[in-house]
């Protein structure tokens, strides 16, 4: 993103946030050069493991975990899966990878994430799995979409990119529930400068897991957490080179570690946000619990916005980048079906919403300035 014009500090959108601590960890890594997937890796396994209580397989990518989930379930060629059309691509194409067709769903107009009604009436003989986007952190009803899901024998993949560390009741996401996706990228909540992870108590969905991410290679991850590899071995399976890096998970055992701080930090500015634009008569942010939230994201609804890109280029003139999540995948060609069911929600929100600024680095007065601006241009 480039610099806005005159010199003004630029808010920026989002950015990662590391510090001495993880750049010390990486250097150990590099000193003692092994690089690949190794003791480190094991090690931040173990430590989400504990964070979420229960099994966490770590991976190159969100996406990576989102298509080894899918993957692990026997999902594949004339099989479907429901998906709300409102996420970044990359849901869909990890769903695709495998052969099977993700089938775009509405949303619920007020919070954004899966109608899970509307899901339903999607449903043919050829539906195998549901996935929730826990879009900006949240995850509304999702009791209800786990009822559906029982009712029609229908796994349930959570695209959980969004909500690391978002709970339901005071347990966290991940640490309940069929299958869960965490994306590590650079400017998740947690960041392993890349990488996801896998949550569940599903053996079967583990193990397959575990061989799939490294190439289909039966029993390696052991060898690979000791410094070896496997030399003689059988592949039975369809795999992939998914695995994570000791040098990403360096990265990650430092920022799990400062992670209570970092929740907290975007939770406080999120509630900011909430108390100065809640009460506008044209600008609307999602309904968050922010007690039990953690947001990646802070998207507003502004009804009646007609030119997106001008109301962009003149934030960015007072130094404020802004961005929009997310273009719908039943727009995008590859994902086009003209003889699926309309989204009207879908169709009649996304023009309206507007992505702010949300960082751990960013500060309150940051946060009052966006909303001054913002509130200058919407009457």
């Amino acid at each position: 993103m480039t610099q806005s014009p005159g010199s003004q500090k630029l808010i920026r959108l989002s950015k990662s946030s590391i510090g001495a601590a993880e750049k010390h960890a990486v250097m150990g890594v590099l000193d003692r050069e092994y690089l690949g997937m190794g003791a480190e890796v094991q090690q931040l396994e173990l430590a989400l493991s504990h964070f979420f209580g229960r099994t966490a397989l770590c991976v190159s990518s969100g996406t990576a975990a989102v298509h080894l989930a899918v993957q692990a379930c026997g999902i594949g060629s004339g099989d479907e899966v429901l998906v709300p059309s409102l996420t970044y691509v990359a849901s869909f194409q990890a769903i695709s990878a495998t052969g099977a067709r993700p089938v775009a769903c509405d949303i619920d107009p007020q919070t954004c994430l899966l109608d899970w009604k509307d899901a339903e009436r999607r449903l043919t003989a050829r539906t195998k799995a549901v996935m929730p986007v826990h879009y900006s952190g949240g995850i509304g009803d999702l009791d209800g979409l786990y009822a559906f899901a029982r009712r029609h024998g229908l796994r349930v993949i959570e695209d959980a990119a969004h909500a690391f560390g978002t709970r339901q009741r005071g347990e966290r996401v991940g640490g309940f529930g069929d299958i869960a996706c965490f994306s590590f990228d650079g400017i998740k909540n947690m960041t392993c400068g890349e990488g996801g992870c896998i949550v569940t108590n599903d053996e079967v969905v583990l193990r397959r897991t575990q061989d799939a991410r490294l190439l289909g290679v039966e029993k390696d991850s052991e060898k690979r957490y000791s410094g070896q590899r496997s030399w003689e071995f059988d592949v039975t399976a369809q795999g992939w080179r998914y695995h994570m890096s000791n040098i990403m998970a360096a990265i990650g055992l430092e920022q799990l570690e400062r992670f209570p701080v970092m929740a907290a930090t975007r939770q406080r500015l999120a509630r900011r946000y909430d108390e100065l634009l809640i009460g506008h008569l044209r600008i609307f942010p999602l309904p968050r619990d922010y007690s039990q939230v953690v947001p990646h994201i802070y998207p507003v609804r502004i009804r009646g916005m007609l030119d997106r890109k001008a109301l962009q280029a003149k934030l960015l003139e007072r130094g404020i980048q802004t961005g929009v999540h997310y273009q719908p995948n039943h727009d995008l060609t590859l994902f086009r079906d003209p003889d699926a069911l309309p989204l009207p929600v879908t169709d009649r929100t996304f023009p309206e919403l507007l992505t702010l600024p949300l960082h751990v680095d960013l500060t309150e007065k940051d946060v009052e300035a966006v909303c001054v601006h913002l509130k200058a241009l919407i009457q």
